[in-house]
């Protein structure tokens, strides 16, 4: 199985709403038996929270079911049970980074899968609240993404 792990800061707004999107995206492919999708947050102020009212309003507009996800943090076991493990900004990516130690495992910011986009960082809406902007830049990440994974395993 192919697993996925997005990341962001506080799993509210990014990492919940790419994990509904990406899962929206492999079932519409026939693919939710091959990939696995989790999201999590690099800290721990919203463990157990739902995501955010402003990701569940845009996820509601495209018709995205966000059902199940409840915001928890990274922990160092998802080093081993995740091949992806997906950041939505830079700061995300220098901790993640440090929590990962010397495992081998695929880490990179969204953005970089898209390279047409010169900012690679996925603006927080938390701070911007812009989750229009977030969802456009989350749906080519995840588009991308898909495509990687398809490649990189033959699917």
């Amino acid at each position: 199985m192919i697993s996925v792990l997005f990341v962001c800061l506080g799993n509210i707004c990014r990492s919940p709403m790419a994990e509904a999107m990406f899962r929206d995206l492999i079932k519409r492919e026939g693919l939710e038996n091959q990939i696995k999708v989790d999201s999590a947050g690099t800290g721990s102020w919203h463990v157990g929270e739902p995501p955010h009212h402003g990701t569940r309003r845009i996820l509601d507009q495209y018709k995205i079911s966000y059902e199940g996800l409840k915001a928890r943090q990274i922990k160092d076991k998802d080093f081993e049970d995740y091949q992806y493990i997906i950041v939505m900004d830079d700061s995300n990516l220098k901790d993640v980074k440090r929590l990962s130690g010397s495992k081998n495992v695929f880490i990179s910011r969204l953005l970089d899968l898209v390279p047409h986009l010169e900012n690679k960082n996925v603006p927080d809406p938390y701070y911007t609240g812009n989750f229009e902007e977030t969802y456009n830049l989350v749906l080519a990440g995840c588009q991308s993404l898909l495509e990687k994974i398809k490649k990189d395993h033959g699917l």
